[in-house]
Order: C-alpha cells, then sequence, then structure tokens
C-alpha cells in the first residue's frame, strides 16, 4: 500500500515526538550516562528498516546510529545492493549507549535484558510508525530480541523468520563483527554478509514487482566472488 506525501510527514513528526519522549526516558542508569539519545533516522516509509544492538561511543556523541567504521561499512553494505542510507530505516535495541568501565577506560558493553526490556516500548513504536515490510538484524542481540534468546547467528542467520508486524525478518552479522575478522576470515564473513544481503535486495525486488505488477531489473550483482563493499 503506498502512502502519500502528508502521510509521510506525519510520520516524521511521531518520530520527532518519540525522540522527544525517549531522550527524556530516564528507566536505565544509563539514561543518564549518556551523552545523547540515539533514536533511528532515515525514511520514516522505508521498506526496509535494519536495527543493531545499541549506540557506540560516536553515535553517543553524534545522537545517530551507526556513524562510527561499522557505520562506514553499513552505508558500504547498502550501496552494494543499489540502497542509500536515506532509502532506509536505521535504529538499534536500546536507545542509549551501554558502558563499562575497564581499569579507568570506558567501553561498550552488551546492553542488559532489563535495558533492553525497557527500551522495547521505543523500538516497537519506530516498527509500527514505519511499518517496514523488511527487518534485517544485525548481530546476535538485536536477532535474539525478535527470536529469543537461544538463536543461534552462526547457524540460525540468513535465514526468513516471521517478524513484528507481519514483516519478514532475516539477521545477518554486525559491521562491527566484519571489522573484527581477520586474515582469511574476513572473506569467508563477507561472503556470508553478501548471500544475506542479496536475499534482502531480492525479497524488496518481490514486493516492488507485486506492486508494479512487471518484471523486474536485477539490483545487484549475483556472484558472491565479486563482493561489492570493502572495509573502511
Amino acid at each position: 500500500m503506498s502512502i502519500d506525501q502528508a502521510q509521510i510527514e506525519e510520520r516524521r513528526k511521531q518520530l520527532v515526538a518519540l525522540h522527544e519522549r525517549v531522550d527524556a526516558c530516564r528507566r536505565c542508569a544509563i539514561g543518564s550516562s549518556r551523552t545523547k539519545v540515539v533514536c533511528g533516522v532515515g525514511d520514516p516509509a522505508a521498506r526496509l528498516m535494519l536495527v543493531g544492538e545499541g549506540p557506540g561511543e560516536n553515535e553517543d556523541r553524534q545522537g545517530e546510529p551507526f556513524v562510527g567504521r561499522a557505520g562506514e561499512l553499513l552505508t558500504k553494505m547498502l550501496a552494494a545492493i543499489g540502497l542509500r542510507r536515506e532509502d532506509v530505516f536505521i535504529t538499534n535495541t536500546i536507545k542509549c549507549r551501554a558502558t563499562t568501565s575497564e581499569g579507568g577506560r570506558v567501553a561498550n558493553r552488551a546492553p542488559s535484558p532489563e535495558e533492553m526490556s525497557n527500551c522495547r516500548e521505543y523500538l516497537d513504536r519506530e516498527l509500527a510508525l514505519v511499518a517496514p515490510r523488511i527487518v534485517l538484524a544485525l548481530g546476535a542481540p538485536a536477532a535474539k530480541s525478535f527470536l529469543g534468546r537461544d538463536f543461534s547467528i552462526t547457524r540460525q542467520r540468513g535465514i526468513w523468520y516471521p517478524g513484528p508486524g507481519g514483516t519478514d525478518l532475516i539477521v545477518t552479522f554486525h559491521p562491527a563483527y566484519i571489522l573484527r575478522q581477520t586474515g582469511g576470515e574476513i572473506q569467508a564473513v563477507k561472503k556470508l554478509v553478501w548471500s544475506d544481503l542479496l536475499a534482502v535486495r531480492a525479497k524488496l525486488d518481490e514486493y516492488a514487482n507485486a506492486a508494479l505488477q512487471t518484471p523486474a531489473e536485477p539490483q545487484a550483482s549475483s556472484e558472491p566472488a565479486n563482493l561489492s563493499f570493502d572495509f573502511p
């Protein structure tokens, strides 16, 4: 179902109002320790929503998801299947940076179950407002927030699942995980991620074809040996 410009603007306004609500939230201690709240950004009528784990240092500083090295790689991953960041909606399971102190140094940590539970209302609201057709979960924590704590990303990524609100859900590795790989592991992981990205592209084209009822132009190469995204 297509929506008009007035509906898009209304969604945009409601997303701004949601951001203001999250900014005032202090349900978790990290609501007081973070620098900026990090809500989702992108097309308020996007067919594809990407969901990561949570903000890191750069995101906390700028107030936008995926703006560090992992964000640069994510932008290239999207471009590889013919998408710009502004074509999709990008968010996280939690909206404040979760940190721990290690030897006097502040470091990122995985969000606690309580933090994810407290923040789930805001993620659900983003999903309801944007109403995407596809959710791409980036990394195991994001996947587990939808599919349960027993989800194994090594065994169950790249598979389509029924997602929230009637969406189609698929899981791939988080860009930060890709960046941590070394040696031959890099190409192996990139091939898996490329396969997942091609599945997303094919599903997007399937929806577009159904709406237009016309054959689709190919949007991305299906040859995994010629990976179209590189590391920053």
